[in-house]
């Protein structure tokens, strides 16, 4: 009797959509199958002091998109680096080099016949996948926050800079170790300038909790990016329902960083999905599954859960809706603003 009772309840959370690009920042003024995922699965391999985020990146997006021209990608890099270097005076610090490198990216001059970088508010939730991938943004010059991020560290890292990824809720930015100051800079590469750690924490609801644990703010180490990287094959994964694929790239970033709140998170929709797969679409009335198949039924759905309650116990929390509508309030004031 009670374990029919047990079988007949439902969870009351089991899937959070996640997407990154979920957030743009408006400045301030301030100074597939197992074998598929071999050669992802040596990116993560490769100690901190190899790992190349060009080639990271470009391995994911190749996987989403096998028609991805890694060779021009690459050219085009090459470009992008001769770009900033002739805009870096000499004998330059760190920091002038930094300087250069937003100048080029964000600054409309002949360094990029006019047409700097910018965020494509026609995606401001990040929903088309293609949005996502380098190739798209070398291209149209129009992105988001995860594509934004991930080249200026490509550049920052090609350049010689101390750069890393970073995280908050649904949203990546770089850290810059600024040598002169002893401190590490918040760029905000969605809008081309510094930000304040506690306009992040007030702007997307950071929790004194998820700082104090790690799960945001902090510079990731490098083979840490690498799963920050690969969370675009993470939400590839989950609209294919691909749940073999899907869990196996989320235990390689959890193995990557235990606190990576898009991992967790895409872990428990796993559970979710498999529990749907196998279960709820050939009993939908749980009190229906077989007695046998009780124990995984139960199994599975208790490890849906359970990340979820490991990931709001180190201080993630949901999305809420009037996160989400304040966020494409700002968006239509920034069109506007633009003129568009």
């Amino acid at each position: 009797m009670g374990e029919k009772v047990a079988m007949g309840r439902r969870a009351s959370r089991r899937w959070i959509e996640w997407a990154w690009g979920a957030w743009l920042f408006v400045l301030a003024p301030l100074s597939l199958a197992a074998s598929d995922l071999s050669p992802l699965r040596a990116q993560f391999q490769l100690p901190d002091n190899r790992v190349d985020y060009a080639a990271a990146k470009l391995e994911v997006d190749r996987i989403i998109d096998p028609s991805t021209d890694t060779a021009a990608v690459r050219r085009q890099l090459d470009q992008w680096e001769r770009a900033v270097r002739g805009n870096v005076p000499a004998n330059p610090t760190a920091r002038q080099v930094l300087d250069a490198l937003l100048k080029t990216l964000y600054v409309p001059g002949e360094w990029n016949q006019g047409k700097p970088f910018t965020y494509d508010l026609s995606d401001p939730l990040g929903k088309n996948p293609k949005n996502k991938q380098l190739a798209t943004y070398l291209t149209t010059r129009k992105g988001n926050c995860v594509s934004m991020p991930i080249l200026f560290v490509i550049l920052g890292q090609r350049l010689g800079l101390t750069v890393a990824l970073a995280m908050a809720p649904n949203h990546l930015l770089v850290k810059f170790a600024d040598d002169e100051q002893q401190m590490w800079l918040n760029i905000e590469a969605t809008a081309g300038g510094f930000k304040y750690d506690s306009s992040y924490q007030r702007e997307t609801g950071i929790s004194d909790a998820a700082l104090d644990n790690g799960l945001y703010l902090r510079p990731l180490l490098p083979h840490e990016g690498v799963g920050v990287i690969a969370s675009t094959l993470l939400e590839h994964y989950g609209a294919k329902k691909d749940t073999d694929a899907l869990m196996a790239v989320a235990d390689l970033a959890l193995a990557a960083n235990p606190k990576d709140p898009a991992a967790m998170i895409w872990k428990a929709n796993a559970y979710y999905l498999q529990t749907q797969q196998r279960f709820t679409s050939k009993y939908p009335n749980p009190a229906d599954v077989p007695p046998a198949l009780h124990g995984e039924y139960a199994r599975l759905t208790r490890e849906n859960l359970a990340w979820f309650a490991k990931a709001e116990s180190l201080g993630w929390t949901q999305k809420t809706p009037e996160q989400e509508a304040n966020y494409l309030q700002s968006i239509q004031r920034e069109k506007t603003r633009r003129g568009q």
